[in-house]
């Protein structure tokens, strides 16, 4: 026969594996993060209207309008997970007096565009996506590489 104080041990360390078992077999999973070596973006000129969309690779810099576009990182996960596409991103704007001014830098999310899309007077730029590669050539220095 059990004494009640073994019983309650037993029922306390039963418990305790019942509350572990849930996170052991797959609650709360952490997607691996997939670095991607270009940026996709979106922007619009609100005075023509126009949709133009552009690849950057990562540390390089495209100019769209008044706006240079600087990606540093870009962040996607596995065709097995949901996909959640991040990236930090610089944005300078070249001033009428030639001055470059940063207006942006900060963490871009593509499934929230509105989020922290750059807003500019004539220019608005958001982040659509990440890849591997691109259609554009590499620059020079990665080119080599």
């Amino acid at each position: 026969m059990m004494t009640r104080t073994k019983l309650i041990s037993r029922k306390l360390a039963v418990g305790a594996l019942l509350a572990i078992v849930p996170v052991l077999m797959g609650g709360e999973a952490s997607a691996a993060r997939i670095e991607n070596h270009v940026a996709e973006f979106a922007g619009i000129d609100k005075i023509t209207g126009r949709i133009t969309k552009f690849d950057v690779y990562l540390n390089e810099t495209v100019q769209y309008g008044a706006l240079q576009v600087t990606p540093k990182v870009c962040y996607s996960r596995d065709d097995t997970e949901v996909q959640k596409i991040d990236g930090f991103v610089e944005v300078d704007e070249i001033t009428l007096d030639r001055k470059i001014r940063r207006i942006f830098s900060g963490w871009m999310f593509a499934d929230s565009p509105g989020l922290n899309a750059v807003e500019h007077p004539i220019y608005d730029v958001w982040l659509t996506g990440c890849k591997q590669t691109s259609d554009v050539p590499a620059p020079a220095a990665k080119a080599a590489k």
